[in-house]
């Protein structure tokens, strides 16, 4: 990986025992487990408090679109019709 910078975190032996195990457990070292939780922590974030915004000249067509019937798709009426591969 390129352009790695360093980052400190102070944590108390406890919750470093349990990072450890779980980095452990998960196969990895402690850095990049810790490194790759925290960016699955820091997404979600990002992703939950995203808000939309739609013009205002804009927002009729958005209500049409809303409002309008769905569209049929072949390959998703396909899928939802057929058996999982787990109860087959």
């Amino acid at each position: 990986m390129s352009n790695m910078a360093p980052l400190s975190v102070r944590v108390t032996s406890e919750e470093r025992d349990i990072l450890e195990a779980a980095a452990s457990q998960a196969n990895t070292n402690l850095s990049d487990f810790i490194r790759r939780k925290a960016v699955e922590a820091a997404e979600m974030e990002v992703l939950d408090g995203r808000v939309v915004t739609i013009p205002a000249a804009d927002w009729e067509k958005f209500e049409a679109w809303a409002k309008s019937s769905p569209k049929t798709l072949a390959g998703l009426r396909k899928l939802a019709t057929s058996r999982p591969v787990w109860q087959e």
